[in-house]
Parts: structure tokens; C-alpha cells; sequence
């Protein structure tokens, strides 16, 4: 009998094994989505698959779903039509969030032959190469017992075609937030091992000059190991054992980030990048109280302005006596019963804070979570959460285009991605390339910022 959730392969005209299966990946959501995608690959590939584009001759394509909005379950609803459309012959094997939270939707469409309910690469693996039932010489273990076991390794090598690498400290959260399903996704919060993670730095460090810590809370990292390390304290770790290689944290909360955290920050000689990505979903108090978030208005406030002066204070790069940070968050209007006075209270927070881009969501219901409940209670009309959404994007464009112009004239680390013509700063703007690119991509390099046909690029030095 096949394992709960699992179709006959054989009836499904799954690809029989062999060790020359070509597969896509095509990935939604986050950074951690993006790095289990990585370890997919990897595990697919070290069981003899090759990856290839779905125009280049794919014979299955995993799909990584995302939950974070309805959109984002609907993009993939529709990406796997397409692919049948446009590649009928290609098996479509689905996994990720949105697939843990309705993988019987997903098994009822007609595209998809297999779900994976979860992350897991070596269920991944299994669904795209089904084992077979035989006995291998020397165990007692049947094959499909042993491919229980990560032929592709416990540490991620690359992430493919990428500068830039992708780093999972952790995965799970142990919050309640009213509107998130990501939670119920992925689970309570589980740290990886700092040496592993360690490990797996080192290996990643000798293809990608850039390494972005990421997860699904990190700012937990370390409270569920027998021998407790904050987050700050793994990164005082890499920085020592993983030299040259530059660090960037991925989202972490404002009342997570303690003194040293700072401290790395100032102290690091741009090793930490001085970039910080603080969800804030609300400026106002009762939405906040109705999101069950845990800080307030005010502490969120109070803890962006103590980093902002530390660092100035300290003497790190400032442009126009501002500290060089780029500085965003997440923001969710048309929350249940999110009044005028609550947005007028996010746009004064985001008016005085130094942002220089922002995440704006208009509110999305997700099933299973509080909020679903509450936007019956209190319902704000979709037209109106879009026009909240719409003022704040435009409020921080314009301050986007202020620290541009700030920034032009001075100079910048960059790392290089895609063809070599996108440059990323240490400060999170992404920027055109002007000028020769050098032969070797994989390092961080300087640049001149300057201003050109009213675009902020960055000038590749000589040498």
C-alpha cells in the first residue's frame, strides 16, 4: 500500500527511474522558500536528475508554493495550468506552504501529479523518483526506507545561478499573529545547529561573496537548542569563522534586536550589511492589539531611532549626517476595523521613520487564522485598504528617491546578479551597472554611486 497522500505512480504516468530525469523548479514567496527549493535541487541531482528550464526539454516541474496572501495561492493555481497548457507532457509536482495547508485541493486538479505537503527534499525526491520495493545487499533496510535518508547531504553547496546565497537559520514560529498562515504552514520554530550552520557557510562562502540569514522568525533563533544562542551570537560566530564573506539579516523584528546586534553592526567594517528589513504591519495601536502583535507603536518607534543614532554616533558611513541604511518593512492596510485615525497613524510613523522602501500588502484572509474571523466582525472595503496601500507606497517611493539622491557621490560594496548589469549595495538599493564588468562575478566590489539620466548606477572601479 502507498504511503497516505500518495497516488500510484504508475497510474499517474510518473517517470519511471531512471537516472536522467529533467527537472524544473519554479518557486513563489520568501527566501526560505527559495532556499528549500535549493535543497530540492540539490537532493533531485544528487540522485542523477538534471535541472532544466521547462522551455528547455523538462520532464516534471516542482512548483514550491507560497500562502502568504490568496494571491499567492491563486498564482500558483494558475502557473500549473499554464504548464499544462504549454507542456502537456510535463508531470507537475506541487510542494511548500500552500500545499500543507490544501493539499487536497491540489490533488484534486487534474495537472498535478503528486503533492508534497511540506518542504521536506527527500519527499520531494521520492515524489519525482518513487522507490521501488527491493532490498539492498548488506541491510535489512528496503530502498524506499533508505531513500528516507538525504543523498544530496544535510548542508546546501549553491544556490544555483544566484551571487547571492541564501543562508536558513531556522524554520517554524512560535508567534500567533492574527492574519498569518504561514505559521500553521510551517510549524513551531526550529533552529538548525549553530556548527552546521557554520558548515554550510563556509561551503556556500566559496561561490557566494554575500550570505542572507533567513528563516521564518529568526529573530528566535537559538531557544529551542540544549545549549541556547541568540541570534546575535551566531552572527559574532560566522563573522569570526566564515572571514571575507559578507552577512545581510532577512527580516527580524524590531524588539529582537539587541545591543549586540547593534554593535555588529556598527562594528563589522560593513561585514554585516547595514541593511534592516522590520516588520511593522501597523503604526497604530488597535490594529496592532487586533493583529496580535507584541509590540506597540511607540516601541517599534523608539528601537528604529536608538539604531539610527547608534550608528551615527559610532562613525559609521553617513551621507548628509544620515547613517548609509537601508531600512523597510512589511505593512498590512485594510486590516478588520482599521479606521481613518489608525492609517493616519501609520503615515505619520512612516513619514517620520527613515525608510527607504516598504512592503505594502492590502489586508488578505487566510483561512484558519483570527483575522478570517475578524474581517466578518469588522470588515474595511478592498477599494479602500488599495487606496491605503496606494498612498503609502507612493510616500515611500518619494523617500526611496531622497536617499538616492543622498546617496550619489559616494561609494558602495556591491555584489553583482544576473547578467552582471544589476548591482546590489550593502545598503539594499539595486542599482544599473556602468562601465566594463570584470571577469570574476563572485566578489564583492566598489563602486562609485553617481547620478546618470536621473538614475542613481553604480561605476565598477578599475583594478
Amino acid at each position: 500500500m502507498l504511503p497516505a497522500g500518495h497516488r500510484d505512480p504508475a497510474a499517474l504516468g510518473l517517470l519511471t527511474r531512471r537516472d536522467d530525469v529533467r527537472v524544473a523548479f519554479q518557486t513563489f514567496g520568501c527566501k526560505a522558500n527559495q532556499y528549500d527549493t535549493e535543497r530540492m535541487r540539490q537532493e533531485l541531482e544528487a540522485r542523477g536528475a538534471s535541472t532544466v528550464d521547462l522551455a528547455e526539454g523538462a520532464e516534471l516541474c516542482v512548483v514550491n508554493t507560497c500562502t502568504v496572501t490568496n494571491q499567492a495561492d491563486a498564482q500558483a493555481r494558475r502557473f500549473i495550468r499554464r504548464v499544462r497548457r504549454e507542456h502537456p507532457d510535463v508531470k507537475v509536482v506541487v510542494a511548500g506552504c500552500s500545499a500543507a495547508l490544501r493539499a487536497e485541493e491540489y490533488r484534486a486538479m487534474d495537472e498535478v501529479s503528486e503533492v508534497v505537503a511540506g518542504h521536506d527534499p527527500v519527499a520531494v525526491a521520492t515524489a519525482v523518483d518513487p522507490p521501488r520495493r527491493l532490498v539492498q545487499l548488506g541491510t535489512r533496510k528496503r530502498l524506499d526506507e533508505l531513500d528516507r535518508e538525504p543523498v544530496g547531504g544535510e548542508i546546501l553547496l549553491r544556490r544555483e545561478g544566484a551571487s547571492r546565497g541564501w543562508l536558513k537559520i531556522q524554520d517554524g514560529c512560535d508567534r500567533k499573529c492574527a492574519f498569518c498562515a504561514t505559521r500553521l504552514a510551517r510549524g513551531r520554530s526550529r533552529s538548525r545547529e549553530a556548527d552546521e550552520v557554520i558548515r554550510e557557510a563556509g561551503r556556500l562562502s566559496r561561490t557566494h561573496p554575500e550570505l542572507v540569514l533567513t528563516g521564518i522568525h529568526i529573530g528566535h533563533y537559538g531557544l529551542d537548542l540544549s545549549e541556547p544562542l541568540s541570534l546575535s551570537g551566531l552572527l559574532a560566530r560566522l563573522l569570526e569563522e566564515v572571514p571575507e564573506t559578507r552577512f545581510r539579516l532577512g527580516s527580524i523584528e524590531a524588539t529582537e534586536i539587541d545591543d549586540l546586534m547593534v554593535e555588529l553592526l556598527e562594528r563589522s567594517g560593513g561585514r554585516v550589511a547595514p541593511h534592516l528589513h522590520m516588520p511593522m504591519q501597523s503604526g497604530a495601536d488597535p490594529v496592532l492589539r487586533r493583529m496580535r502583535r507584541w509590540h506597540t507603536r511607540e516601541m517599534y518607534r523608539v528601537r528604529a531611532l536608538q539604531i539610527v543614532e547608534r550608528l551615527a554616533a559610532a562613525g559609521s558611513p553617513t551621507v548628509d549626517g544620515t547613517p548609509v541604511l537601508g531600512f523597510g518593512a512589511d505593512i498590512i492596510t485594510g486590516f478588520p476595523g482599521e479606521t481613518d485615525e489608525d492609517h493616519a497613524a501609520t503615515v505619520a510613523l512612516v513619514e517620520e521613520l527613515p525608510f527607504t522602501y516598504l512592503h505594502v500588502f492590502p489586508f488578505s484572509p487566510r483561512e484558519g487564522t483570527v483575522a478570517a474571523d475578524l474581517v466578518r466582525e469588522m470588515p474595511v472595503p478592498q477599494r479602500v485598504a488599495g487606496e491605503r496601500s496606494r498612498e503609502l507606497r507612493e510616500m515611500v517611493q518619494a523617500k526611496e528617491a531622497v536617499y538616492r539622491t543622498r546617496r550619489a557621490g559616494s561609494r558602495a560594496r556591491v555584489v553583482l546578479e544576473g547578467d552582471g548589469r544589476t548591482a546590489l549595495t550593502e545598503d539594499y538599493l539595486r542599482l544599473g551597472v556602468r562601465g566594463p564588468l570584470p571577469e570574476d562575478r563572485r566578489v564583492l566590489l566598489d563602486a562609485e554611486l553617481v547620478m546618470m539620466d536621473g538614475e542613481l548606477a553604480a561605476v565598477l572601479s578599475k583594478g
